[in-house]
Parts: structure tokens; sequence; C-alpha cells
């Protein structure tokens, strides 16, 4: 390692503000903040952890159910115990770098909020939960589908898609058909009742007789399965890779429902910490920024639960450190930097194709790192192939039926939608219908990014507003440039990357306009602040500039304030749901 690699290495770990080094310099760590500045965290958690158990004890008070108190204790200890030892680590043992801090956090962080937003409380985590389900049977060489194109899974798994047990034997529903709860789909006290239940046994409890020891089964089950009356998602199997890795292991070990599920979540929140420490070693700048990012409340509960949103959150960061590392801190581009690009966007790009818009990042790497202008051309070709082959090989007939379509109906409004020829000769009207969409709903899609509407798009469990605000002004302050370093991204490289933001906002809005929208609407339906999560990065790296320097140039203080809120959001989460009888 020459002299200039092991200054680059050194300034990075300076801009972590968490490593060996003393990063303000030799005295800041023998100060009052550096060895007491911990305590500010655990001890406001335990002044918001006793408010919010009044809530708490009016539901007890209301339900009867004591165990409550049982559990939020031991959310209380958790929390307590993870604010304090992240606390030490920032402040007095300083002894992790930046990539291992962040495992670790965001391990911790995970395993909160997993478990206070249970399994399949995720938005659209039931599909994804049997898209892992289905990939997991052919890993074990098992039958996936059945003969009627339904997927298999087993008979003691069928509860939850059918807590209530209203579902005939062949699928149709022998009650109200708003009576079908899928478990977690609604976060009430009643949803911690039935895992408190599951979990312990608890009396009271009578497990659906189709289920019971020695019943017999439906026609529709043989050799102890049954099936799912959910549809799978059609993209790649490599977006469910771990959680289907999760949920085989789990087979193997004879583990029970939840026992799968939370299985599937640890192995998808595994990968996340692997691909982000990879990510964090990757950039040549902004570290702590991406850190912030990936411990924004709503990408804790959307990593630790079994969406296929954690690989495309994971990869986008990746390209987008690949490519600013070759732009900015590599001497030349080398055949396995080109690789790395392609295999990186052909895996992530057919789980959303709008996303592939990232390629342009691509753009920012000058042509002379690659050799020429012959060689360019052949990595540009590369990398775009790649990516093209990806999405023909998986998404083709989506593709396909999207454009020749004729007519479209959207099922869950009743009415007629949009097709795709008729967006194409009306450009007006679509700009028209994206500009009010921003307009009205811009303040949610900026709220549902940060933390807003948790759960199953609830917006009940959501980040208070002032949260919402410290940290976007905690991101905002690790963005900008620090009294020691040296701005590299051009003016031209920040204009370019918000142009590819702003056109993976209006692909994101015209996919819903085209798949999700009935005429009637006056905006565009489902578009939804986490779709944005995975170019937030790059766009917060676009604002360090010279014009704004911070005085300070030690993050510990602002991560852990982002460490702090994110418990607290989860305390706050149980409490609300147990208010909710």
């Amino acid at each position: 390692m020459n002299k200039m690699e092991k200054k680059g290495k050194n300034m990075s770990l300076q801009d972590a503000g968490t490593a060996q080094a003393d990063v303000a310099g030799g005295k800041e760590k023998n100060s009052l903040y550096a060895r007491w500045g911990w305590l500010a965290g655990p001890l406001v958690i335990a002044a918001l952890c006793l408010w919010h158990g009044l809530d708490v004890e009016n539901s007890v008070t209301e339900t009867g159910e004591r165990w409550l108190y049982g559990w939020y204790a031991g959310l209380a200890v958790l929390a307590l115990a993870v604010t304090a030892g992240l606390g030490i680590e920032l402040f007095i043992r300083r002894k992790m770098k930046l990539e291992t801090l962040f495992v670790v956090s965001v391990a911790a962080l995970g395993l909160v909020y997993t478990l206070v937003l249970p399994p399949l409380s995720a938005p659209d985590e039931v599909s994804h939960y049997i898209s892992a389900y289905e990939l997991s049977s052919r890993l074990m060489g098992r039958e996936a589908v059945n003969e009627n194109g339904l997927i298999r899974i087993r008979a003691e798994d069928a509860w939850l898609e059918d807590v209530n047990d209203v579902l005939a034997d062949d699928g149709t529903e022998t009650g109200n058909g708003n009576d079908a709860v899928i478990l977690g789909q609604e976060l009430t006290e009643g949803t911690y009742q039935r895992l408190h239940e599951e979990i312990t046994g608890a009396d009271g409890y009578k497990e659906p007789e189709t289920y019971q020891a020695g019943a017999a089964k439906p026609a529709d089950m043989a050799n102890d399965t049954a099936v799912s009356y959910q549809p799978s998602v059609r993209t790649t199997p490599l977006a469910y890779l771990p959680q289907a890795l999760g949920f085989t292991l789990a087979r193997v070990l004879g583990l029970g429902s939840l026992g799968l599920l939370y299985m599937g979540r640890l192995f998808n929140l595994a990968f996340f910490a692997a691909a982000g420490r990879q990510t964090l070693k990757r950039l040549p700048f902004g570290k702590t920024v991406v850190f912030g990012v990936y411990l924004l409340p709503m990408n804790l509960h959307l990593v630790s639960s079994l969406s296929y949103d954690v690989l495309i959150t994971a990869l986008c960061g990746y390209f987008t450190a690949l490519s600013l590392d070759l732009a900015y801190r590599a001497r030349r581009v080398l055949l396995k930097d080109v690789a790395l690009l392609a295999l990186t966007l052909a895996v992530m790009g057919p789980c959303k194709m709008v996303y592939g818009v990232i390629a342009g990042l691509c753009l920012l790497i000058p042509v002379r790192k690659f050799g020429g202008w012959g060689r360019w051309l052949g990595s540009a070709a590369a990398v775009l192939g790649a990516f093209l082959c990806a999405m023909a090989a998986v998404n083709l007939g989506t593709v396909s039926m999207y454009t020749k379509a004729e007519d479209s109906y959207i099922a869950w409004a009743g009415e007629t939608g949009y097709t795709f020829a008729e967006l194409l000769h009306r450009p007006v009207h679509v700009l028209k219908l994206c500009y009010d969409t921003f307009v009205w709903k811009g303040t949610q899609l900026f709220e549902g990014m940060i933390g807003g509407s948790l759960g199953n798009q609830d917006p009940v469990l959501n980040t208070p507003a002032a949260v919402i605000l410290a940290l976007t002004a905690i991101l905002v302050i690790l963005a900008l440039k620090k009294p020691e370093e040296t701005v590299q991204m051009k003016a031209g490289d920040r204009i370019w990357i918000g142009c590819l933001a702003v056109l993976v906002l209006g692909a994101l809005m015209f996919s819903m306009l085209l798949a999700w929208t009935p005429r009637s609407a006056s905006m565009i339906e489902g578009v939804q602040g986490r779709y944005l999560l995975p170019v937030l990065p790059a766009l917060l790296l676009t604002i360090k500039n010279n014009r704004v320097v911070r005085t300070g140039n030690d993050d510990r203080g602002l991560l852990y304030g982002i460490m702090a809120m994110d418990v607290y959001v989860a305390v706050r989460i149980f409490a609300v749901v147990c208010l909710r009888l």
C-alpha cells in the first residue's frame, strides 16, 4: 500500500468519525462529552419507556392481558441495552471500524424492529413470504406448486394466512368476506395476543380443528401439506434467496411457523448488513451519510422483514458506491470492476426495472480511466447488455403484457385503467398527473421515505413529525463538507445525479399510473415514499460543496442520535399497537 492509499484510508476513517483514531483530535477522547455523552441516550429512552408504559397500562386495564407487562418490560430492557451498548462503543471504546459498527448497529436495531413489527406486517410481506416459500421448496427438491398452480406449504403454516379460520378447504370463505385475516396485516393488540399464544401455548387458545393432531386433512392436503392462496411475485428468484435459505434451515430443523418466519427475516437482515458493509468499504466519501440513510426507521422496518426491497436497496447502494469509487478514487477501471457493475445491475434490475436508471451513474466515470473510447464502449455494452438480458429472461412477459394490452382493468378499484399506448399518446396528461401527485402527496412521500406509515402502510404506526425533522436535519449535516475534506464532485456531476433521481421518480410514477391507477383518479395511486430509499444516498451526497462547511468533524453524536430515535420509534409503536383493541 503506497502513501497515497494509506492517506486515503485514514481520511475515510476520519470521515466515519468512529474509527480507532481520535477523529477530532487526541484531547477530545478524554472530554466529558466523550466519556459521558453515551448516557444521554439510555436516560432519554428510559424516560420515554416509562411514559409509554402508561399506554400499555391502559391496555391491560381494558383487556386484562397482564402478559403485556412482561413483553413491554422485555422490550424496554432490550431498548436500553441496545442504546447503551452502541453508545459505549461510539463514545468510550471506539474500537470498531465504521463498517463493523454498521453491521452491529443494523443487526441490533433490526432485531428490535423485527420483534415490534411482527412477521407479515411489512408492505406486501405476505407475497414475499410465499415467494420465498416457493423457492425454499425448490431448493429442498420438493414439489413447490400443485396441479392448480397453488404453492404448497406445510399444513402447520396454513393459519398464517387465515388467522380466524374462515377459509373452506377449496379456499373460499365460509363467513364474511372480510373475516379472512393474514397475520400482521393490521397490527392490533390481538396480533400480539396471537403471537403470545403461539409462543407460550397459553390457556384459552384452541388450534383450528383442521390442523389439530389426528384431525382429518382437507382434500387439497396430502402428506401434511396444504396450499397457499397467495400469489407469488413474478421476479428473479435471486430476490428471495436469503429468505429462502432461512426458510430451508427452519424446515430442516423442524421449527414451527413463527420460527420459519423469523429465520427468513434474520437471513434477509444478515444479507443487508453484509451488503451494506461492502458498500461502505467501497464508497470514496460520504460514508456516514449512507450509514445514516440505512438507519432510517422505514429502512430498518424493510430490512428486518421478508421484503425484496432489501435486495433492491442493498444493490442500488453498492452500485452507487462502485460508480463513485471508479469516478473519484480509482486510477483506472479494471475488468473485474466492469464485471461487478454488470452483475450488480443484472441481479437488481429485474426486481423493479425502474431502478435500472441508476446505470447512468457510470457516466460519471471518465473515459480515460477505461483506457480509451473503445474500451469504454465495450464496458458500457457489457453493463447495459447484462441488464437487458436479465430483464428479458425475467420480465419479458410482463413488459409485453403491458405494452401490447388494448385495454386495462384495475382490480383493486374495480375500474378501467390506462394502456401503455394511450399514455404514450397523452404526454401532457401524464405530466399533469405526475405534477398533481407530487404537489398533493409530496409531504406524504417524504414522510414515507423516512418512517411514515410503517407496518402494512398503516398511517397510525408512524414516526412522529418531530423525529422525522430531526432525522432529516442530521442527514443533511452529515452530508456537509468538513473543514479537512476536499470536495471531489463537480457541479455538473451533482446536476446529473439529481436528474437521475428525478428520472427514477418519474419512472416510478409512470409504472404506477399504468399498473395501479384507475381512470377516475385525479392523482397517481400506489406511489410510496419507501420507493425513493434506493436513490436517497446518491442524492444526499450531492449536498457536499465548498460554500457550506461544518464547524465540527466528529459524526459520533449524530449517528448516535439516529440510533436512539430508531429505538424510540420502535418503543412507541409497540405502545400504540397495545392501544388498538
